[in-house]
């Protein structure tokens, strides 16, 4: 039997990440096409992981990705790929997070990584939907 999550607080799609060959290129099309605003880059040295956040006229963000180990090969779900790598949820708390993880994981869904902190400051945590789509929950 699937769990029922009872709390009535409001989700909402917090960031669409996109793994891309070409960071600067993709930033630079969304920030002179669709206006958006860059943040500063983050860099993972031990990941070679680069990073950008870009935010819209309201509250969703588009997060570029770029490392030298995405492949543009999609036939291994659990590997990444060029293109829409995951989407985000936001939960409002950690302890939200942890206890939708909780639950997803009781209910038999395959997790990625359990809650934690982040090298960029989230606290999330990272599941497969039935499709196999990664999904962050993020307080």
């Amino acid at each position: 039997m699937k769990t029922t999550i009872t709390n009535t607080s409001v989700m909402k799609i917090e960031h669409i990440a996109i793994w891309t060959r070409d960071l600067e290129g993709m930033r630079n099309f969304y920030t002179h096409y669709f206006n958006a605003s860059s943040g500063s880059g983050y860099y993972n040295h031990s990941k070679e992981f680069r990073s950008y956040f870009l935010s819209f006229e309201g509250e969703c963000r588009l997060e570029l990705m770029q490392m030298p180990t995405v492949t543009n090969n999609r036939n291994d779900y659990r590997k990444h790929y060029s293109g829409i790598a995951h989407f985000a949820f936001k939960v409002g708390s950690r302890e939200r997070v942890d206890q939708i993880t909780e639950m997803l994981q009781q209910d038999g869904f395959e997790i990625i990584s359990p809650g934690r902190m982040t090298g960029d400051g989230y606290y999330e945590s990272a599941v497969y939907d039935p499709e196999k789509n990664r999904i962050e929950i993020v307080a």
